[in-house]
């Protein structure tokens, strides 16, 4: 066993599908051995009130909120390395499509127009102040690195991750980005 301390790694989750966390998953078997390099301090299935100080932060999705905006400059604070996971924390992406109606019109579909739970009314209480639109992380904070896709595949995940922890940047190139 190794004398060299594990890289503390935190993972979060913005406004997205999380189908980047869940291609995470997706290295299997690889998890164990990445697990003897790393140390997972949070996750999107963790309940953390505070980010821990770590050496890489991971972020999928994009700023759909005040709350996502307060998460991301609180990790990129907490972290050496800031890492973009898939699109929508690089474009938007999916996240921005509601981009194309106004913050009344988007909540009127979601809470009144949609069977929903609120009785045809926007709720007041226990609802994130959305931004006036959703936004890409390196509008609000500095990103060292990005892995793309939508999702990015396993094999993506685990080379960048890989080169990260061999203190290299990864490069892309078409081969190696999925689009589902």
């Amino acid at each position: 066993m190794s004398d060299k301390p594990k890289v503390k790694v935190a993972t979060v989750w913005l406004g997205g599908c999380a189908g980047c966390h869940m291609s995470f998953l997706d290295l299997d078997e690889r998890l164990i051995d990445l697990f003897k390099l790393i140390e997972l301090t949070s996750s999107p299935i963790s309940d953390l009130k505070e980010i821990p100080v770590v050496d890489v932060g991971i972020v999928e999705g994009a700023v759909c909120n005040e709350e996502n905006e307060h998460v991301l400059r609180t990790l990129r604070k907490q972290c050496k390395v800031l890492v973009s996971l898939g699109d929508c924390a690089m474009t938007g992406n999916v996240p921005a499509l509601r981009n194309q109606k106004t913050l009344d019109e988007t909540l009127v579909r979601g809470y009144i127009e949609t069977e929903s739970t609120h009785a045809g009314e926007v709720p007041n209480e226990n609802v994130p102040v959305l931004c006036k639109k959703v936004r890409p992380i390196q509008e609000f904070v500095k990103v060292d690195a990005s892995i793309p896709g939508c999702p990015p595949d396993a094999d993506a995940i685990w080379y960048a991750l890989t080169e990260l922890l061999a203190g290299r940047k990864p490069v892309w190139n078409p081969t190696n980005v999925r689009y589902d």
